[in-house]
């Protein structure tokens, strides 16, 4: 590392030559990293070395006295604040694999999710990253489903695909060290959505991402976390795109996909401010922003919900708050 501000000790069990690089970011995960670590440990496949980056997490003191039973294991990098982009950037240039598995702290694995991956990723040397399927756990009403269920994945890993959703990379990947150095790096300029930033950037590059339907892990959804405000995320998806159509060189058909997905991110953040204010009692501005949703989404049930928001707003709220997710369940990937 190049940078001295930023703290790197290892303990004396870690690897020296290991086989893969496990990089988990920690800012206020205190309450979760100790399982995350555990499920690390619990793996059938042995050959890595773990790197925990505390990311000027506020609560630095309860972080370390949870991580002190794993200080020998494991790689601890401290640095000031610079988002999940700048942790993992650290971890990458710690790292000594050639393989990095990337692991929030928040998260679990299953105890064959490194043999499965490695195995993979090792026997098909035209694969530079490969995610998995994984159970949603955790304070949300989709509990137990599984996250190819809600970000579904078909067909080849594309430009176009990712752009329209149709291919969704799930966090948890296993991936070639080197393509990672090649497009840059994470972009620190993102705060939220900075691995789809990455993912766009390496097929461009010509890398080849590659998914299988094995549930390996275990993706918590917490209330309060960025991943779980779905206007914050669509803004951060709305700037990627704004970036790639800037900065990459599309062909006709990319560029033509990127416009499709971008006005469906756009009409899609329409309809959870609309939503949000609803809730915040604006009826004027809900109306406003779910008529610019319906615009993309055609959907005669928001139609429905814009003329009862005109006619009557404080029934509506009281309608929806005497039943159980009334009409307002948006069928979305956002929500």
């Amino acid at each position: 590392m190049t940078d001295k501000n930023i703290q790197v000790i290892r303990g004396e069990q870690v690897k020296t030559s290991p086989s893969v690089s496990i990089i988990m970011p920690a800012y206020n995960v205190t309450m979760y990293i100790a399982e995350a670590l555990d499920s690390i440990f619990a793996q059938t496949f042995t050959d890595y070395e773990i790197i925990v980056i505390n990311d000027g997490s506020p609560d630095t003191n309860e972080l370390e006295r949870v991580l002190e039973p794993y200080r020998e294991r494991i790689v601890y990098a401290k640095q000031e604040n610079r988002g999940l982009s700048g942790a993992r950037n650290t971890g990458l240039h710690i790292s000594r694999a050639p393989f990095i598995a990337l692991l929030d702290s928040d998260d679990v694995w299953m105890p064959n999710y490194l043999a499965v991956q490695m195995e993979m990723i090792k026997r098909d040397s035209t694969i530079d990253v490969l995610y998995s399927n994984g159970i949603i756990f955790g304070d949300t009403v989709d509990d137990g489903r599984e996250m190819m269920d809600l970000l579904p994945s078909e067909g080849e890993v594309t430009f176009e695909r990712l752009v329209l959703q149709q291919c969704n990379v799930i966090i948890s990947v296993t991936a070639r060290r080197e393509i990672m150095f090649r497009v840059g790096l994470f972009d620190e300029d993102f705060r939220s959505s900075e691995d789809f930033d990455m993912w766009l950037r390496i097929v461009k590059k010509g890398g080849r991402i590659a998914y299988h339907r094995q549930i390996l892990f275990r993706y918590r959804r917490r209330r309060g976390s960025l991943s779980s405000d779905p206007i914050w995320m669509c803004k951060h998806f709305l700037k990627v795109l704004e970036k790639a159509e800037r900065t990459l060189n599309l062909t006709a058909n990319e560029h033509q996909s990127l416009l499709q997905g971008r006005d469906c991110i756009q009409a899609t953040l329409s309809l959870c401010e609309g939503k949000s204010a609803f809730f915040n009692g604006d009826a004027k501005k809900a109306v406003k922003n779910l008529t610019e949703a319906n615009i993309f989404f055609k959907s005669r049930k928001i139609a429905l919900l814009v003329q009862l928001l005109r006619i009557a707003p404080k029934f509506l709220l009281h309608l929806y708050n005497a039943r159980d997710r009334f009409i307002f369940k948006a069928d979305t990937k956002f929500d």
